[in-house]
């Protein structure tokens, strides 16, 4: 019996002699030897006509778990890490506005195809179905959003930007209903679905799934992360057609992130007059960090090749550093400009490559599990002429919990086709700190249950709430405000109220008279 411990260093039992290289090599064959088998098993409860296609796909799961037996753990050699190159990371504010002729912009964007990743649920914030039709601002969805930005560019420029969702097993049912309203939009919109693959038992090592029906037991599979888009956008048939219609990149980032939309600096750089002689095959938009960010993927030169650093890779007596803001100033948006004619070539040529993330989950069966991830970033080392550019933090606003909800749906922002544009009231440019507490803020409908709206935060630096607290109509929030309602006790903010760095707590109820 093998088992892994978190870091995702595959050990044997420690019994003589198990310490031998041989055992090891003879346990680790007999692992893969074994999920082979019982993958072929799977396969066989599927009809004849799914079979091929299922084939390659089980293909791909052999693949990484194979990689994962015999990675030794997931940490690099720190003292290899090379100072980044002076031109390894372009500051955004050096970059060049195409000059504003129609047909310039409209070739440009014609070079062009915009991706959302779009396979995760809405779980984690109580919502059901996909997280992309959560409604964030007026009663607009992340999906409605996307499609409004897409639209205001190809009516603009004449221009004719897909839109490219990948989906997951658990999305794209729902999503192909959904995207059906859109038909009299100007936006051509495209699905394709990533991987489906088997969880494993931490215990044994092969696929808790008793056969391939997903529907039956959803919990036995799993969507393995982003870095699976390379080789399904590929077997979708999207990138052959694309390349084939004269596009050249693809602008890839999460759904969730209200900030990533398409730039025509970054644009111009790419395909405009402001391209090199040498193709930029990859583009990471990094940011600067600050202490909130210290868990995010960083730029690293290793092996004279820029490439993304993850916290799982760092060895543990080197975490600290890793999470210096002054050793480490930038960490990855997950906004992604990538050549389609090199991801084409990278597939090819079978020279990509990505770090395994090991997800350890427990089912709520009890069941222990392993998931096996890959990242769309970590790809970055695989091409020629990879850059970073350190974008203002405008571009990186995800929705993850209701504290981001908060900011998007405020009058912090306006809402200008479809994307979001911070207010010029706003002093700075920085969004405040929000913590709302997890048990009672956390679920969307919980969230809007306690604000009779919004309030004004146009002011605010920081926001901390904790326990059972309602905010009355027309409230401002400015400066630092904590409030703290102690287990039992309750505060309603009352309307129209102004909070300006104060601490609220203990029982405060406005009862109706």
């Amino acid at each position: 019996m093998l088992d892994v411990p978190n870091e995702g260093k595959v050990r044997g039992h420690q019994r003589v002699p198990s310490d031998s290289k041989e055992f090891h090599e003879v346990t680790k064959r007999d692992a893969l030897r074994l999920l082979e088998n019982d993958v072929d098993r799977l396969l066989q409860t599927t009809e004849q006509v799914r079979r091929p296609a299922l084939q390659a796909e089980m293909g791909r799961f052999a693949d990484l778990f194979g990689r994962f037996l015999q990675e030794e753990g997931p940490a690099l050699d720190w003292n290899k890490i090379q100072k980044l190159p002076e031109n390894a990371v372009m500051n955004y504010s050096n970059l060049k506005l195409p000059k504003n002729e129609q047909n310039e912009i409209r070739n440009m964007l014609d070079k062009l195809v915009v991706i959302k990743l779009n396979g995760g649920l809405g779980t984690s914030m109580g919502c059901h179905g996909p997280k992309s039709v959560i409604p964030v601002r007026s009663d607009l969805t992340f999906l409605d959003l996307t499609v409004q930005q897409i639209e205001h560019l190809n009516k603009t420029y004449d221009a004719n930007v897909p839109l490219v969702l990948m989906n997951s097993f658990n999305t794209d049912e729902d999503t192909e209903k959904i995207v059906r309203k859109y038909k009299g939009f100007r936006v051509q919109i495209h699905t394709f679905n990533q991987s489906c693959f088997p969880r494993i038992s931490r215990e044994h090592f092969l696929p808790v799934a008793k056969d391939f029906d997903v529907e039956k037991d959803m919990e036995a599979w799993y969507p393995p992360g982003h870095g699976d888009f390379y080789d399904t956008f590929r077997n979708s048939g999207l990138l052959k057609k694309f390349i084939e219609e004269g596009r050249e990149y693809c602008f890839l980032s999460n759904i969730d992130n209200l900030g990533a939309t398409v730039d025509l600096n970054i644009l111009n750089k790419l395909v405009g007059e402001e391209r090199a002689s040498t193709p930029v095959e990859f583009v990471m938009e990094v940011t600067d960090k600050t202490r909130a960010d210290v868990k995010g993927g960083t730029l690293i030169q290793f092996e004279n090749k820029l490439r993304l650093l993850e916290i799982a890779q760092v060895p543990p007596e080197h975490v600290d550093d890793f999470k210096s803001v002054k050793t480490f100033k930038f960490f990855n948006t997950n906004n992604i400009w990538a050549n389609l004619a090199s991801i084409d070539r990278v597939l090819r040529e079978r020279t990509l490559s990505m770090e395994i993330i090991v997800n350890n989950k427990t089912l709520e069966t009890g069941l222990r599990v392993i998931q096996l991830e890959t990242a769309v970033g970590s790809a970055m080392k695989c091409f020629d002429g990879a850059i970073g550019i350190n974008v203002p933090r405008s571009r990186f606003l995800p929705v993850k919990k209701s504290s981001d909800l908060l900011l998007v749906m405020s009058n912090l922002y306006t809402l200008k086709n479809g994307s979001l544009v911070m207010s010029p009231q706003r002093m700075f440019p920085t969004t405040p700190l929000v913590k709302l507490g997890e048990n009672h803020f956390s679920k969307v409908k919980e969230f809007l249950g306690r604000f009779a709206n919004i309030p004004d935060i146009i002011e605010l630096d920081h926001l901390t709430v904790s326990g059972d607290v309602t905010f009355g109509r027309g409230v401002s929030l400015r400066g630092t405000v904590i409030i703290i309602a102690n287990h039992g006790d309750r505060i309603d903010i009352p309307a129209g109220a102004i909070l300006e760095n104060k601490i609220v707590s203990g029982n405060m109820r406005i009862l109706d008279h």
